[in-house]
């Protein structure tokens, strides 16, 4: 049997993407940029932490969440809940004792040899609104002013003492479909 023959001159059709993977790489982008330009607000297109996970998690994934319901979509990702000690990404409640702790005590930060085992850290807050904070450094060309609200001040203070570039965990706020990235090297100055 001879092989199929292609006309170099016909058009290949290139595979069609389908509504999920337009929905997952257009969160992925909205992601990637809040944190490439610290303090610009940026869109998701869906409203939901279950999306965000399905764009982000898959089976090499350490997760920690405190959001029952969202457990079974983090599962349906093929990655293993797990405690805050070792995970990769976490989703807290961070206007309570509970994330606060998680916050300050558990989450990796990663080292100076190895920075990037820091956790990444999706929680809700109001943006637009609340406390004033002054941003800086990479992805700022001075200095950026947001408002955050939602969060008790001891969100920054903690923040503040666990990412000492390049150590430390990248947060991003969630607001609806709304999204704030603060890579660990941001600087935050709450005003």
């Amino acid at each position: 049997m001879e092989p199929l023959a292609l006309d170099p001159l016909s058009p290949i059709a290139a595979p069609h993407r389908g509504a999920e993977e337009i929905r997952t790489n257009a969160t992925y982008e909205a992601l990637m940029w809040a944190l490439a330009r610290p303090g610009t607000i940026r869109t998701l297109p869906e409203p939901a932490m279950e999306a965000i996970a399905e764009t982000l998690i898959d089976r090499e994934c350490r997760v920690f969440s405190q959001n029952a319901a969202l457990l079974s979509a983090i599962a349906a990702t093929g990655a293993t809940p797990g405690p805050a000690e070792t995970a990769d990404h976490a989703f807290l409640s961070l206007d309570g004792a509970a994330g606060l702790s998680v916050l300050s005590l558990l989450l990796p930060v990663g080292s100076h040899a190895y920075p990037d085992e820091g956790a990444t850290v999706f929680a809700a807050a109001r943006l637009g609104e609340g406390r004033r904070l002054r941003l800086s450094g990479p992805g700022i060309e001075t200095t950026f002013d947001v408002t955050v609200g939602g969060l008790p001040d001891e969100v920054w203070a903690i923040r503040a003492a666990r990412c000492v570039y390049p150590t430390g965990f990248e947060l991003f706020l969630i607001d609806g479909d709304r999204v704030l990235g603060l890579p660990r090297s941001t600087t935050i100055e709450v005003l």
